[in-house]
């Protein structure tokens, strides 16, 4: 069955990290790209970050460079999302999706590239 499942998500004070993970069954990762969005209550979904097939294209939105890294196992066929310095602004729900295309080098902050989708992942940073 082809799916995806995140898991790691907490609630963490301001300036503290959380480490989510992207399990994939089905499929490879190593094949598709793989995108972390989040929707924060009452706000619409945005792209987080996003990984290309075979690592070849690694995008961040702006709000978290230089503080999320995206990164991938293949032998454990999971991506992760290690967040550090996390922000009261990071609090949301947080998802990730596979892209559509098969060997796809380069991947996008775009919905509607992704097509199978996991359940998502609570983070709450608050003091």
């Amino acid at each position: 069955q082809l799916q995806v499942v995140e898991s790691g998500g907490g609630s963490v004070q301001p300036g503290g990290s959380l480490r989510l993970s992207c399990a994939a069954s089905g499929f490879s990762v190593d094949y598709y790209a793989i995108g972390w969005f989040r929707q924060a209550p009452g706000k619409e979904r945005e792209g987080v970050s996003c990984i290309g097939s075979r690592d070849k294209s690694i995008i961040y939105t702006d709000s978290v460079k230089g503080r999320f890294t995206i990164s991938k196992d293949n032998a454990k066929n999971t991506v992760y999302l290690q967040m550090n310095s996390l922000k009261p602004e990071d609090t949301g729900v947080y998802y990730c999706a596979r892209g559509r295309y098969y060997r796809t080098d380069y991947c996008a902050l775009r919905g509607y590239d992704y097509d199978y989708w996991g359940q998502g992942t609570q983070v709450t940073v608050s003091s």
